[in-house]
């Protein structure tokens, strides 16, 4: 069932995140707008959005991106105000992010950076995940230099599993990226994640920003969201609200609206 979004309750023991009233610009355009969201230790939930619609916004306001100006409300990471705490100190906290466009940047390895963010992680670990990624051609290559769609995407990922930050952001991971690729992306991501394990008690948990779907093949996601113009507008299971948006389009989170 998809419903229009009222109010989110929650167990604040159980609560990772919680936004509150969450009202966002870039270069003085509104862009989000009375933002109310939360999400419990170890849960995924997908975000769906027309283009244009402030999904990437809402991500890169999270992680702490200073372009994206918070003009009210608040963020709370484990019982701690973020709000107005950089990239660096979010990042510090247990946040991390992949990127639908990362940026190529010369001059460093991938294999250099890694070993910043795995924080004195042995080689062999990177070895191991990279092998799994089919990377270990790209350890001594600049980041992102030269690389495919599908190259990048298994990078990203690569960098996040020696951060193994405790909430993720994840978006559009299947931007650019062919059949085979989105496998091995589901499946690392999963990984990452500590789905399809048999852990009890996952304390991982992600925002993953999807347009064609195709992730939820691999992931097991908790909630759906459509965000429209700048606000969170409906709610259900996530499978529900990709065909409702494959029947009909936005169409019904507008007449909710």
């Amino acid at each position: 069932m998809i419903q229009q979004l009222k109010n989110i309750g929650g167990d604040k023991m159980k609560e990772m995140l919680r936004i509150k009233n969450l009202h966002v610009s870039v270069e003085g355009r509104k862009v989000l707008e009375d933002i109310n969201f939360s999400l419990n230790y170890g849960e995924i939930a997908v975000l769906f959005g027309p283009n244009g619609a402030g999904k990437t916004t809402f991500i890169m306001t999270l992680m702490g991106f200073p372009r994206y100006k918070i003009e009210k409300g608040s963020i709370i990471f484990k019982g701690i105000d973020v709000t107005h705490m950089d990239v660096s100190e979010r990042a510090k906290l247990g946040m991390g992010i992949s990127f639908q466009r990362p940026p190529v940047v010369r001059g460093v390895s991938l294999k250099k950076l890694l070993q910043i963010l795995g924080n004195g992680s042995k080689e062999e670990e990177i070895i191991e995940y990279a092998k799994k990624l089919n990377l270990l051609n790209h350890l001594d290559r600049d980041i992102n230099d030269g690389f495919s769609g599908g190259e990048v995407k298994r990078a990203e990922l690569l960098q996040l599993l020696m951060q193994k930050p405790e909430l993720v952001f994840i978006d559009e991971p299947e931007s650019g990226v062919d059949l085979e690729n989105i496998v091995l992306i589901g499946e690392m991501t999963n990984l990452l994640l500590g789905r399809g394990q048999r852990i009890k008690d996952p304390k991982s948990s992600a925002i993953i920003i999807t347009h064609t779907g195709y992730i939820l093949d691999y992931i097991n996601a908790d909630r759906g969201y459509i965000l429209l113009n700048g606000r969170l507008q409906c709610r259900g299971n996530p499978r529900d609200i990709l065909s409702e948006i494959k029947k009909n389009g936005y169409g019904r989170c507008v007449t909710c609206q």
